[in-house]
């Protein structure tokens, strides 16, 4: 092939890409008819593996280039000015809330600037899908601002992990956004003491602002995973207390006029802290804990345990500094005072059957919560529990002796309050919260430990009987009176809602509907139980794709999508205060903080709705509650009917798992204390939801997005119609679907499902006259019949198709994938094909440990690509073994003959780099829908 030939092949092919999806009568199928073009051109000669993988690269490069463009608009632009101009207004609002009226007072501006009404919650979510440089590189391009996507992409050859990352490289990744985010809010402090200054030049150093807080659950959370000792925690806990201080020391530095004790305090205290980091042990060798407490105690009050410690010298620093030094002082004093002896607040986070799981084992409780049957003698035990139990003392051979993983995690938050922080409150979330019964195990684990005031219990709603009955468990727990007086003491009620897992199971925007219905009941419920004095924390757990909650345009309609203003509105009349918090998650979150500038634009929009102005709008969503009732219920029979169809677990656990890499330190499936890991996926939720959406992605179908809205929209078309056209809130929950069907195609599902299609590989056995074609194509004919998921799987598309095609009649203008991403979809269809021919011509061998060819081969067409070449390696060597390189005292004999070389070259490599060709489109279609999972 000619140096010329492979360009012009490849551009033959983008062009015939672009007409198929501009003239769509051209072919019933144009991701088919792209997929065999490309494949007789590679069995032709003309498109070479390097061909290939540079076209792959060009496609990938501009989608990348895109998403940099978008990161940028996402976040409102980065240029400086409007930066501070959005945290100007801010500030100016704040101090005028109605322009023809006078400032406020010194006390209403301290009220709301001093109350935290927002976080930004850092998690370790395994969304790592790309390599640092390339993560480095993307926040760099949005920085630059770009208003068309950037034609000069950094040549990078590969924009994949080289492995999945470790817990501590989630830390230091967290950290470094969680670093950029406090730079941000320094700068937000300075101008909202900037604005006091010019009102009450006497008073406003008195002032510290935190109305927005960094939070981290990086390290804390062990809810389905058993990977993360206690002493990572507390080690990870102590490196952000050294963060948190080390950051107070550079900003205090400079300031020539601080007192000398406040310096010579903060420096005792991080040399302390570094002691205690050196010596937290790496196991729970009981020699090591003990030397580790040693020094943790020993050295605790040099290291400090509140941030108050400091509060006084703070103050009599700033009285005594020069103006110039005193808004240094009061921006430093601030931060530190928000967020306490960390860089962050500290969350931790379980799953509720841990928590019933030491329920058991202390109290005998073996009742099964799920019961419903059984909750009302479930509830009056532990209440009864709750009368007796008197806090006990505990020490880190507690630890190391306990058992269960909630008393580990209890007993560690224990430590923490005694021995790091014993002023700032930790956030105690329990993932899958589906009974009252979940919040009195925790309140009767925290009372027992000592701890019950200085948590803050939160139950997360994700699933679709939790969203549905989620008001039912909160009165639950409210007939208790140790819950009652708990909330009595924090004043507090922090509940999270999980927009992941919730959207794949009923749908996303089915998720958003059921979350806001809730957040208004638990509003209603408040007010009946007279407890509208407790401050509300609305905590929305969501990824960055729209299968996971992120509205794709734009950072300020994400907040608002989240939390609706119709909803904050009625929480406001009911007078009753709301704290909004939000996730950031793994990579694809942290990008948004991904630079300086990125953060500063970040923090700048976030303040812009901390403090938006609230009001019930007009809007007809809200009028005709009965048409959102069965319009957003239809959308949800679709998903859970999905989801119930074997099909679906079959396309999903097909060969999907192995189009996306591993991305990041936690298992794909949930652990446990006892559980067992399965492999074969007959369910999705043997997945966890990250995956499941990065599978969806990447075969071209955003069903959990999608699944339904057709039938929905057929129900009521004219008023679906107007809907879109008239409510805002409305409108923002169809920008999910409209952004799902820009990256869904039925071509490119259906050439999926046809790949698994017995039939497609007899008929191409049929068109072939080569004798060894044939016998390749009937290879994997029966290979197909044996794993038999073309049946189930035809069926499921036409549950889909059905529905696609009523959403297309109601809503003609909706979007379609466009040319450059359906034919990365297109090329990845003829690679496996490649890949699976390629492995018919392996030679025949005997089992080995239970490797037979009938394994190799379903192995192979599920993708298990890495697997089987790591099996072939040890059936058939293709490196000699050196270590018969020896002086055997007689003439040197052949070495190599009993290698494999030919196989290698011409079967195993060319299987390889397709393999990593495959994964590498992935990243490409992953920039194109803007997130991974």
């Amino acid at each position: 092939m000619s140096q010329a030939s492979a360009p012009h092949a490849t551009d033959m092919l983008q062009q015939q890409a672009r007409e198929l999806v501009a003239i769509p009568a051209l072919s019933d199928n144009p991701v088919m008819t792209l997929a065999r073009s490309i494949g007789q051109q590679i069995d032709r000669g003309s498109l070479s593996t390097d061909a290939l993988e540079a076209w792959v690269r060009r496609l990938r490069d501009a989608a990348f280039a895109r998403r940099a463009c978008h990161i940028a608009a996402y976040v409102g632009g980065v240029d400086d000015a409007v930066i501070d101009q959005r945290m100007r207004d801010v500030a100016r609002r704040i101090m005028q809330p109605d322009p023809n009226d006078s400032p406020v007072p010194i006390a209403r501006f301290r009220a709301a600037t001093e109350r935290s009404r927002f976080a930004a919650v850092f998690t370790a979510h395994p969304t790592f899908a790309l390599a640092t440089p390339v993560y480095d590189c993307l926040a760099d391009m949005a920085t630059q601002n770009p208003q068309q996507p950037p034609t000069d992409v950094p040549a990078f050859i590969t924009h994949r992990r080289a492995a999945p990352p470790t817990l501590d490289e989630e830390f230091t990744l967290a950290t470094q956004a969680i670093l950029r985010g406090r730079n941000a809010l320094d700068r937000l402090t300075r101008v909202l003491l900037t604005e006091a200054r010019a009102h009450w030049p006497q008073l406003w150093a008195t002032l510290a602002p935190r109305p927005i807080i960094m939070t981290s659950w990086v390290g804390y959370d062990t809810d389905g995973r058993t990977d993360i000792g206690w002493w990572d925690t507390l080690r990870l806990r102590l490196r952000m207390k050294h963060m948190q201080l080390t950051r107070l020391n550079a900003q205090i530095g400079p300031v020539a006029s601080v007192p000398n004790d406040l310096h010579e305090r903060v420096n005792r205290a991080i040399q302390a802290v570094e002691a205690q980091i050196a010596a937290c042990p790496g196991s729970a060798d009981p020699q090591a804990v003990a030397d580790f407490a040693a020094v943790l105690i020993g050295r605790r009050e040099e290291a400090m345990t509140s941030s108050n410690d400091l509060a006084p010298t703070f103050a009599e620093a700033i009285d005594a500094a020069t103006p110039d030094d005193k808004m240094t002082l009061a921006v430093a004093r601030a931060g530190f005072m928000a967020h306490g002896l960390s860089a962050a607040h500290t969350h931790v986070r379980l799953n509720s059957t841990q928590l019933h799981n030491v329920a058991r084992q202390r109290l005998g409780i073996t009742d099964n919560p799920d019961i419903h049957a059984q909750r009302r003698a479930l509830i009056a035990r532990i209440d009864e529990a709750l009368d007796t139990t008197q806090p006990i003392d505990i020490d880190f051979g507690s630890l190391l002796v306990e058992q269960s993983t909630a008393g580990r995690l209890m007993m560690t938050v224990r430590q923490i309050l005694h021995h790091i922080d014993r002023t700032t409150p930790i956030r105690f979330l329990i993932a899958e919260t589906e009974t009252g019964y979940t919040l009195l195990t925790a309140l009767w684990l925290a009372r027992l430990l000592g701890v019950e005031d200085m948590i803050e219990i939160s139950p997360l709603f994700e699933t679709q009987d939790a969203l549905e009955q989620g008001e039912h468990l909160i009165e639950e727990a409210l007939h208790s009176p140790h819950w009652r007086a708990y909330l009595h003491r924090t004043r507090k009620l922090s509940l999270q809602f999980g927009f992941s897992d919730s959207g794949r199971y009923v749908g996303q925007l089915a998720a958003t509907y059921l979350i806001e219905r809730l957040r208004l009941k638990v509003c209603d419920l408040l007010r009946q139980w007279d407890l509208a004095f407790v401050e509300v924390i609305l905590f929305d757990t969501h990824g960055e794709s729209i299968g996971r909650g992120a509205h794709p345009y734009s950072l300020a309609e994400r907040f608002d999508y989240l939390s609706p203003p119709h909803a904050r509105m009625r929480f406001l009349q009911a007078g009753i205060r709301l704290r909004e918090e939000t996730a950031f998650q793994g990579g694809d979150g942290y990008l948004l903080f991904g630079t300086q500038p990125l953060a500063d634009a970040t923090v700048s929009v976030i303040a812009e709705h901390a403090f938006a102005t609230t009001s019930i709008d007009e809007d007809p969503v809200y009028d005709e509650p009965d048409f959102s009732a069965d319009f957003f219920s239809a959308i949800a029979r679709g998903m859970t009917g999905l989801v119930e169809d074997p099909g679906y677990a079959a396309l999903l656990g097909a060969f999907g798992p192995s189009l996306i890499d591993k991305t990041g330190s936690r298992p794909s499936a949930r652990q446990s204390d006892t559980a067992a890991i399965t492999t074969r996926i007959r369910h999705p939720s043997q997945l966890r939801a990250i995956p499941n959406n990065a599978i969806l992605q990447q075969l071209g179908w955003c069903a959990n997005t999608l699944q339904g809205l057709g039938t929905a929209a057929a129900r009521h078309p004219d008023t679906f119609e107007r809907y879109l056209n008239d409510s805002p809130r409305f409108r923002r929950a169809l920008d999910f679907a409209a952004h799902g069907l820009a990256h869904s195609s039925d071509g490119v599902l259906r050439g999926v499902i046809r790949l698994l299609d017995p039939d497609m590989w007899l008929q191409r056995a049929t068109a072939h006259h080569d004798p060894k074609r044939q016998d390749a194509c009937l290879t994997l004919m029966h290979g197909l019949e044996r794993l038999d998921f073309w049946a189930c799987t035809q069926s499921m598309f036409r549950r889909l198709q059905s529905d696609h095609l009523a959403l297309r009649n109601a809503w003609p203008s909706a979007p379609r994938m466009e040319a450059d991403e359906m034919l990365l979809h297109a090329i990845r269809i003829a690679i496996i094909e490649q890949i699976w021919m390629l492995s018919t011509r392996i030679p025949y061998f005997a089992p080995r440990n239970a490797f037979t060819r009938d394994v190799l081969t379903a192995k192979v067409l599920c993708l298990e690509i890495p697997d089987v070449l790591k099996e072939l390696e040890h059936i058939f060597p293709y490196h000699a073994d050196r270590s018969f390189d020896l002086d055997f005292h007689e003439p040197h004999g052949p070495r190599d003959e009993g290698t494999y070389m030919r196989e290698y070259t011409e079967i195993f490599e060319p299987m390889q780099r397709l393999f990593t060709l495959v994964r590498e489109i992935s990243t490409g279609v992953m920039h194109h829908v803007g997130a991974f999972g």
